[in-house]
């Protein structure tokens, strides 16, 4: 049975079509089982706005579109594992609030809690996991990473300022007091709700104007993961399937002549497996010095495919699954939109 509030605020969002598609794709977290008409919860709004994400990932990544459908075709279904974002830690960031302080204002209220903290140092950045009070295990967590421009030169931050700069803020005063509103209670009217999931979900977008194709060769120079984010913002870097076996499904994809990363990637706890199709090629628009427009093709979002054993909780006697990340592999899937501009 479809969770009636989610299924009312993805219909108004993206329409019936892609809605049903999405249910049909999807886990459903089992706290979402029971609702109360008209009133959404905070783990509702969650849900919705990380199906509404998964959509637009899938939007920009043929290859997981291609793989999702075959999955859905086969009678599987996709395990949301967590979705990932890029993110500027600068001061000269426009309107909108530097690094991860951009979104954690949205997954606080949302109920997401800091999971994680991993220093990727060869990358210049922080890497933090949120994952959601209510239900870690089966809502879809968050990566979010800040890249630190203070680690480069003085041309690349300059550079950095010149793309940035002038970013504007996606949120509303009515979404901001919607969501402090939200944090309050943990739930919303289903009409204030209806308001804010698309302004929400549009904050997972680039929220700066074309870059300069100098500005934009400058960072490419020094930082693979800035320049991507000079092009797609703050858009889904990647979205994971949480799969069983990674080994073998990478073996699969490989034997389909899919763009697959070389090697698994392995925890030092031994635990949690990663892998990913190499980032989709886009098309994008620069500016340059003489006011005209170019096209390039550079990386753009991925799909990825995550394994995570379970561990024995002493404190809850239980097993539980390992929901931590490890920096090391996260650096490695990084490096799947790490291909140079054409």
């Amino acid at each position: 049975m479809r969770n009636t509030n989610i299924e009312s605020l993805l219909e108004r969002l993206l329409g019936s079509e892609k809605t049903g598609l999405l249910f049909k794709t999807l886990n459903a977290p089992s706290i979402l089982n029971d609702w109360e008409p008209g009133t959404v919860t905070r783990a509702e709004l969650a849900q919705a706005m990380n199906m509404a994400l998964f959509e637009g990932l899938l939007a920009r990544s043929p290859n997981g579109r291609t793989y999702t459908d075959e999955t859905i075709a086969n009678g599987g279904s996709v395990y949301f594992d967590h979705g990932a974002l890029r993110t500027v830690r600068w001061p000269q960031n426009g309107g909108l609030p530097p690094g991860e302080a951009a979104f954690t204002r949205i997954l606080r209220p949302l109920g997401f809690r800091l999971n994680g903290r991993y220093p990727l140092d060869k990358l210049g950045m922080t890497g933090r996991s949120y994952a959601h009070e209510d239900a870690p295990d089966e809502i879809a967590q968050f990566f979010v990473s800040e890249l630190h421009p203070e680690r480069f030169s003085e041309t690349f931050q300059q550079a950095v300022t010149n793309v940035v700069g002038a970013s504007r803020d996606p949120l509303t005063p009515l979404a901001v007091a919607q969501l402090s509103e939200l944090e309050r209670d943990g739930s919303l009217p289903i009409d204030a709700a209806h308001q804010l999931l698309p302004v929400i979900v549009g904050a997972f977008e680039r929220q700066h104007d074309l870059p300069m194709l100098a500005d934009y060769e400058l960072l490419l120079a020094e930082s693979a993961e800035m320049a991507w984010i000079a092009t797609e913002g703050n858009g889904f870097n990647h979205a994971t399937d949480r799969v069983a076996d990674v080994f073998q499904l990478s073996d699969d994809e490989k034997a389909k002549g899919r763009p697959m990363k070389p090697e698994v990637e392995r925890s030092r706890s031994g635990r949690v497996f990663q892998t990913a199709y190499r980032a989709d090629t886009v098309e994008r628009m620069f500016r340059t010095a003489n006011g005209d427009t170019v096209t390039r093709k550079v990386p753009g979002s991925f799909y990825e495919f995550i394994t995570r054993k379970r561990e024995f909780d002493r404190a809850a006697r239980a097993w539980v699954t390992d929901l931590r990340f490890d920096a090391g592999n996260a650096q490695g899937i990084f490096k799947m939109t790490a291909s140079a501009a054409k």
